[in-house]
């Protein structure tokens, strides 16, 4: 009922405005109607809370001491521009409104909106612009910052968050940034782990930073996944990753480790001459689409018989890894194609580059892990991640 009666008083409003052909075409202009109703509601509200402050209205006497002190001007940044307040003040100079704090400089939805832009990759300086453009506003890089800043606390929140107690597929990846480090600009890897749990959604379980990957950095990761609930994962997928298999076996010993097909097609192509390559990928593809282990078997001795005289290196990576390539064979046809590609992760990943790229260095890996962790709340819709 109440819900109604307001619109009916919207709707009274427009139509009046209308009958009184008032120039609704730059309403939303700099200075424009809305703007200037923006400025009278807040006033009208900040007087309203003077006098609850006081116990008397503004026009009415009171014996008590404390009265009002004229106004001071404020400028305020809201979506419709920068509004110049003129703020209330009492005698005693204890006055606190609400609506207006006394150091608030913008609307609570004007830090979402930046916070916004920062996740779509937008830099510090290019949000600055966007702010003078749109609301005609200088806001500070080092307020941008500062207001970015205060996810902190949720992104330590996040990584350490309680995880399932079993993933039946988890993937790791890694995408390579650059961060400002001792005075020198070093590439570091970013580690992501996507899980898929048992009703077949995708979580992304951590994130972790590094210049050097290995066994004591994985077996690290792992070890804090398990004391976060993870008991168990029943297949890892991943590139071959320096010293996982090892960390795997020491914190999850009944998980099988899969290594990514295409990573091993993409390493199997590295040197070979471009003329060859339709032909080679074509040997290659009888391994990985045998319906069985011993047919993948047969068709990469005939692999190596073909082509190791003249690209030796190929045969050799596929037989060292063999144990780790052919675990997908053991489970039907209709899913061994999630079980051995990182397709769903490497999607995720595309995006998180689409916003790294646009930062070219970071100031540090905090910098890194903030701006992240606001890619991926801002992805997490359309990405069919559980939050």
């Amino acid at each position: 009922m109440t819900n109604n009666l307001e619109h009916s008083k919207i709707n009274a409003a427009v139509d009046l405005l209308i009958e009184n052909n008032v120039d609704l075409s730059n309403a939303l202009g700099k200075d424009g109607l809305i703007k200037q109703l923006s400025k009278r509601i807040l006033e009208r509200a900040l007087q309203a809370e003077m006098d609850d402050h006081l116990g008397y209205s503004r026009y009415n006497r009171s014996e008590i001491q404390n009265a009002r002190n004229g106004e001071f001007q404020k400028n305020l940044i809201t979506d419709n521009g920068v509004i110049e307040l003129n703020i209330p003040r009492d005698r005693n100079g204890n006055f606190e409104p609400a609506i207006v704090k006394k150091k608030q400089s913008r609307i609570a939805g004007l830090d979402q909106k930046i916070v916004s832009l920062y996740a779509k990759g937008m830099s510090l300086s290019d949000i600055k612009l966007q702010l003078q453009e749109l609301y005609d506003a200088d806001v500070s890089e080092s307020l941008i910052s500062k207001i970015t800043d205060s996810v902190a606390e949720e992104v330590k929140a996040w990584q350490s968050r309680a995880l399932e107690t079993l993933y039946p597929i988890v993937f790791f990846d890694c995408l390579v940034v650059k961060v400002r480090h001792e005075k020198r600009i070093v590439n570091k890897a970013v580690y992501v782990a996507l899980g898929i749990d048992l009703s077949g959604r995708k979580d992304i379980l951590g994130l972790w930073i590094s210049e050097n990957e290995g066994a004591k950095f994985w077996l690290s990761n792992l070890t804090e996944m398990k004391n976060r609930g993870m008991s168990d994962m029943l297949i890892a997928c991943t590139d071959n990753l320096t010293g996982m298999s090892d960390a795997i076996a020491a914190v999850y010993p009944k998980c099988e480790h899969q290594l990514c097909i295409v990573h091993q097609i993409r390493n199997s192509l590295k040197f070979v001459s471009y003329k060859d390559r339709k032909e080679l990928v074509a040997d290659l593809k009888p391994i990985y689409q045998a319906p069985t282990e011993d047919g993948a078997q047969i068709a990469l001795d005939a692999f190596d018989s073909k082509w190791s005289s003249q690209y030796p290196q190929i045969a050799k990576s596929w037989y060292n890894n063999w144990e780790n390539l052919i675990i997908f064979l053991q489970y039907p046809e209709a899913i061994r194609k999630i079980i051995y590609t990182t397709n769903s992760i490497e999607s995720l990943n595309s995006q998180l580059r689409k916003v790294t790229k646009n930062k070219r260095v970071f100031p540090s890996d905090e910098s890194v892990f903030k701006t992240l962790y606001l890619t991926i709340n801002y992805i997490t819709p359309q990405f069919g991640i559980r939050e």
